[in-house]
């Protein structure tokens, strides 16, 4: 599969290639924003890594004319800006996930092999991951066999978990992909729904299935 990633640092555009290049895929570099979207637009790329932060332009713009001109390629944005209007704006240009630098490799890894897997085929109404069984028209999920009994809100952030198993996630993260971007309460509230989860599906015999990634957040385990 080839990748194109948009990139001017030139120590990160390295890294980032060296350890693509050693999981088979080929990949193609662009250090500024006009070449990056005149690669995007030429070429046939299975996914496109683009930084925020370029020469001549912004990763906003190349995934905003990338998608006006029908490029359908799912993209992963590169941003050392922690603000959510940032990422909220790098989503609505057409993004379909971001990254914050500093990124630990295999997290960015995690996040490309997801993508890829995503665009192979359509997103599945039934969910199995191990023991979970989640079914996204029923909106009913069981662990083992056991329903599990889920309000809304818990439904959903079991369900992207189990769409992205072993994908570690930030308190921030889980409020713009779980919750309204709008809203506006405590981070903590993403405690509070883990805490019930977890107390569900231990009675369920789940004990551990949702992990604490010590600095990052959370993630579901297999």
């Amino acid at each position: 599969m080839r990748i194109l990633l948009i990139e001017d640092n030139a120590s990160i555009a390295r890294a980032v290639r060296t350890m693509l290049i050693s999981r088979k895929y080929a990949v193609d570099i662009t250090e500024d924003a006009p070449s990056g979207l005149d690669s995007l637009l030429r070429g046939t790329y299975d996914l496109a890594i683009v930084d925020v932060g370029l020469p001549a332009g912004d990763g906003f713009s190349i995934v905003r004319d990338a998608r006006a001109a029908g490029i359908q390629a799912p993209v992963l944005m590169l941003t050392a800006r922690d603000a959510v209007e940032d990422r909220v704006h790098g989503l609505d240009s057409g993004a379909d996930d971001y990254l914050v630098k500093p990124f630990v490799e295999e997290e960015l890894l995690a996040r490309v092999n997801a993508l890829l897997r995503r665009s192979e085929k359509p997103i599945a109404a039934t969910i199995e991951a191990g023991k979970l069984r989640i079914d996204s028209k029923a909106r009913t999920a069981s662990y083992a066999g056991i329903p599990l009994d889920l309000g809304t809100t818990e439904f959903r952030l079991l369900e992207f978990f189990a769409r992205n198993a072993n994908i570690a996630f930030s308190r921030a993260q889980l409020l713009e992909r779980v919750w309204d971007y709008e809203f506006e309460g405590s981070p903590n509230i993403v405690d509070v729904y883990i805490s019930q989860l977890r107390r569900k599906m231990k009675t369920a015999g789940g004990d551990g299935v949702i992990a604490t990634v010590w600095g990052i957040g959370y993630k579901l385990v297999l």
